[in-house]
């Protein structure tokens, strides 16, 4: 094939243009095979696109901001490294791969050494190849460390180069090539750059130290726009078009929506509210919300803003108010909203988009606005689901606000999850960012033109935190506004949030020297881990440290009463079958799912038909889950929804204290951290109610699950399992005044709780201190482990500007999917492992018959057809840790993988690498020496089976 046949080919030599770049795979080119000078000129157009016409005014302006030369710097750079990011596959090492091209470009005098370069070609892959390329062709032109900018080339596939692969590459110079291959190496270096502009650039940014973020923003970049130009439903192997045709028709056919350009906020805060949220009539937004408001207006940015207010605040409303007025200050083209579970992030789903249909944006007509969730079942969600699978409308008129949704297709391919505009998830995405793993710098494309929304800050161990903190660092170099929002975040926590974010914000502090000893050492952080006032909204400063502005709670003070009571069942149904005598909902909040099922089974026969009891846990199928979570919000949420029944008792598990908006008349909890307890105690007496029954009128939270007759009390076995017995000793100390008769005041309470707990003062009688003292060690101990282990796998902090992200990723998780990458970013001994529960009848498989669309047979030996995978998915189930424990984890995916070959399924992307578990049809199984059973209303029992 000519190269000739393009109607404006590049005026480059026979040998240039016989180089090849990419092959058919498909089979659907007529010729096969696609020149390298038509794919890098292809990347450069498309990244020329995604500057102009994708790419978020932050990102761009964190790009331009290090160049001489400004936005049109920072266009021409993205260009001409995307231009040049497969310089690489003009080499030897590259070219063998395809024999009878390889042969044409040696007629062409490409000649090498066939075996030799077969044997040795492993060491040079083209991204570490066109490195070193580039990196010597720019030395040449008197560059004097031209990595910084070569490693963009090097780590376009996902991991940047190590310093050892780099040099098995220079120790081998006949994978590059011999002087001919150079000349073809430069010849198209030098056309790229002269097409690009960037030539009469390069000497200038040869002084630039390029700042890390800058290189992985600029690598993630070039992998985009790589990866459109990649696809031959945009761009063909065919050359019968010119550039600007070609470009056009593959970038029309991508149709990627722009970025969200905020309008500027009412300047009104009321008004703000009025028009953003759905607010009851006559409502006005609360002191929390006007404060927040006001500071997002006036604070520094980049900068961060943390949000302490009790439950019931309306954090949430307050941090989406905020992340409108901090974008149209910085030009961020969405956010992210961080949540702990797959359940909260499903529940802010919905808000966000309530809240994304009022949005205006500056630009009218401007198209689609893309939203994503991301967690591992996202599709389960039907709101997520009908925008996933309807085509995106356009259109939007800025001066009534609101927006079309959508889901765009390209866009919620893998790998691409934060590059949404508008995205909800779990944290796990977040500390991804601060994951060693393979394309890496997508993530960080994504969350830099972003504003980062941490909600439930508080519900993070120490290992998250680990990666937490090098996420907040990372956001702080990148010029990312971060909002975090907690009803219960201890004060040093507050203090080292601030300092990770300004350590990117600013740089870290250095390191003292000789001739610092004996300075005192300020800490700029100090108020900030002193300081008990609540509600409270800190905000960074223009340098190190913050400002804390406390304002008024919202009136809805309670007085709760606190009680201890006797870990025994029977004084439980007593207390109950007193209290709800006449009529009431009762919440009993247990650390376990173990001891949940075994409360509600104790409870159902000592309270008799006359008290319902109900289960809420983790462990349903997702269907069911789903189902539950809506039961519980429309059962027990704010008066006026649903139909609230008479007397009911709820059993459930930590799933109740994240996110659900449930009230009830009284409250008993496990003993947990104080922060959690005061998180469960939030769903008492939550809204204003008529007609509580006279014996609940007065909120009363009655702590168990600890022997109360011992010194210290002795939390329950699967409590010290779940939480360290340190921080639940100290949780029983703080309480102690509590449950003496002294009622819990909140909100007022709440911030001298969390603090105290959470402090290093010694807490709690004499007669505690020994054994307080040896819990707490043993927990200074096993945190230290835990930061040793979460470093294993930690990306490193921001480097000096001009430090090149070559071995970036080195030592890190490699192209780990989510599941596994998740399990180094979350504290557990156990790997996580999901099923799919179907029913094993006579005839076969089927789906559970409770569920919508039940009892439909689900075949194996085929693929089954649409939409039966999806209704298959649903049946998602975890199991616990019980059964993956490192020492039985393989045994139990060997057993459910003998029962049944699932070979026709693995082309389905809802079915592919899953395993299933087959009850019978009153929901047992056994599994690896484990019995196992199902129930619709109670959910998974696994007991070890008897020998």
């Amino acid at each position: 094939m000519s190269a000739g046949t393009a109607a404006d080919g590049p005026k480059l030599g026979d040998a240039a243009r016989a180089v090849w770049g990419k092959t058919d795979r498909k089979g659907t080119s007529p010729v096969g095979w696609l020149p390298l000078w038509r794919h890098l000129a292809d990347a450069a157009d498309v990244a020329g696109q995604l500057w102009d016409h994708w790419l978020g005014p932050a990102v761009r302006r964190r790009i331009a901001d290090e160049l001489p030369g400004g936005d049109a710097d920072g266009r021409t750079l993205a260009v001409w490294i995307a231009g040049v990011h497969d310089i690489g596959k003009a080499t030897p090492a590259f070219a063998c791969q395809a024999h009878a091209l390889a042969e044409r470009m040696r007629d062409h005098g490409l000649d090498y050494q066939r075996d030799l370069i077969r044997a040795d070609r492993r060491y040079a892959p083209h991204a570490t190849a066109g490195q070193i390329v580039l990196a010597e062709w720019l030395q040449d032109r008197g560059w004097t460390d031209p990595h910084p900018y070569a490693v963009i080339v090097g780590g376009h596939h996902g991991v940047p180069p190590t310093d050892e692969g780099l040099d098995n590459v220079r120790l081998r110079r006949h994978l590059l090539g011999d002087p001919a291959w150079q000349r073809v190496q430069g010849e198209l270096l030098t056309w790229m750059t002269e097409r690009s502009g960037a030539g009469d650039r390069l000497a200038d940014w040869n002084d630039v130290s390029l700042s890390q973020p800058v290189q992985a923003a600029l690598t993630g970049l070039v992998i985009v726009a790589d990866w459109i130009a990649s696809n031959e439903k945009y761009f063909p192997y065919v050359l019968d078009s010119t550039d600007t045709d070609r470009l056009h028709t593959g970038w029309d056919l991508l149709d990627l929506p722009v970025p969200w350009q905020p309008a500027a906020p009412p300047p009104s805060v009321d008004e703000r509210f009025a028009t953003r949220f759905a607010l009851p009539a006559g409502a006005v937004p609360r002191p929390v919300q006007r404060t927040v408001a006001e500071l997002a207006a006036t604070m520094p940015v980049p900068g961060m803003m943390i949000v302490e207010a009790a439950m019931g605040e309306g954090k949430t409303e307050a941090a989406l108010a905020a992340v409108e007025i901090m974008a149209h200050r910085t030009g961020a083209s969405g956010c992210y909203l961080a949540l702990p579970t797959r359940a909260t992030s499903d529940a802010m789903f919905g808000r966000m988009l309530s809240w994304l249909r009022r949005l205006p944006d500056t630009q009218v007509g401007r198209g689609d606005r893309d939203v994503r969730l991301a967690h591992g079942k996202a599709a389960l969600n039907p709101e997520y689901d009908t925008l996933r699978t309807t085509s995106l409308p356009s259109g939007i008129d800025q001066d009534a606000g609101g927006t079309n949704i959508g889901v765009h297709r390209w866009l919620a391919g893998p790998k691409r999850t934060l590059l949404s505009s508008f995205v909800v998830g779990t944290i796990d995405q977040l500390l991804f960012a601060a994951l060693r793993a393979k394309h890496l710098v997508l993530r960080h494309l994504g969350l830099a033109g972003k504003i980062v929304v941490i909600d439930e800050a508080h519900a993070y161990d120490v290992y998250m935190n680990r990666f937490l903190g090098r996420a907040l660092e990372w956001l702080g170099a990148y010029g990312v506004p971060v909002i975090v929002l907690s009803a219960t975040l201890p004060a040093n926590r507050r203090a080292e949030l601030m300092e990770k974010y300004d350590n990117g914000r600013l740089g870290p502090l250095p390191r003292p020297t000789w001739r610092d000893r004996g300075k005192p050492r300020v800490d700029p952080y100090a108020p900030l881990r002193t300081d008990l006032r609540y509600p409270l909204v800190t905000v960074s400063t223009a340098d190190r440290g913050a400002t804390a502005v406390s304002c008024a709670d919202s009136g809805r003070g309670v007085e709760v009463q606190v009680r201890s009571l006797a870990d025994d069942v029977p004084a439980l149904a007593d207390l109950l079958r007193d209290r709800l005598t006449d009529g009431g909902c009762a919440l009993v909040v247990r650390n376990t799912v173990a001891r949940v099922q075994e409360t509600a089974a104790a409870l159902r026969a000592a309270l008799g038909p006359d008290t319902p009891v109900s289960v809420a846990h983790s462990r349903f199928m997702a269907v069911d889950r789903a189902a539950k979570d809506r039961w519980l919000r429309d059962t027990f949420g704010p008066p006026g929804e649903g139909s609230r029944p008479h007397r009911h008792v709820v059993v459930a598990s930590q799933v109740a204290e994240q996110s659900l908006d449930i009230d009830f008349d009284l409250l008993v909890t496990d003993l947990a951290p104080v922060d959690l307890v005061l998180q469960r105690i939030g769903r008492l007496h939550r809204h204003p109610r008529d007609g509580r029954p006279a014996r609940l009128t007065t909120p009363t939270c009655w702590i168990t699950g600890a022997d109360w007759t011992t010194e210290p009390p002795q939390p329950v076995s699967g409590s010290r399992r779940v939480y360290q017995p340190a921080t639940l000793l100290r949780s029983a100390a703080v309480l102690l005044p509590h449950l003496d008769g002294t009622p819990l005041r909140l909100p007022s309470d709440i911030a001298p709780l969390t603090q105290s707990a959470y402090g290093d003062a010694p807490l709690g009688p004499p007669s505690w201190q020994p054994t307080m003292l040896e819990a707490e060690a043993k927990q200074r101990d096993e945190i230290t482990a835990k930061e040793l282990k979460a470093d294993g796998f930690r990306l490193p902090e921001v480097a000096e500007p001009g430090v090149p992200l070559t071995g970036w990723l080195s030592g890190g998780v490699g192209d780990a999917d989510e599941r596994v990458a998740q399990g180094h970013v979350r504290d557990t001994d156990a790997e996580s492992l999901e099923v799919l529960l179907l029913v094993r009848t006579p005839d076969g498989l089927t789906l559970p018959a409770w569920i919508d669309g039940g009892g439909v047979p689900v075949p194996t030996a085929s693929l089954p057809r649409w939409p039966l995978p999806r209704m298959i998915a649903r049946c998602t189930l975890p199991l616990p840790r019980s059964m993956t424990a490192a020492d039985v984890i393989d045994d139990v995916i060997a057993d459910l993988e003998r029962r049944h070959d699932l070979g026709a399924w693995q082309d389905d992307p809802w079915l592919a690498g899953e395993l299933v578990l087959d009850v019978d049809v009153d929901g047992a199984a056994t599994v690896a020496g484990f019995d196992l059973h199902y129930d619709p209303t109670e959910g998974l029992r696994v007991t070890r089976a008897t020998t």
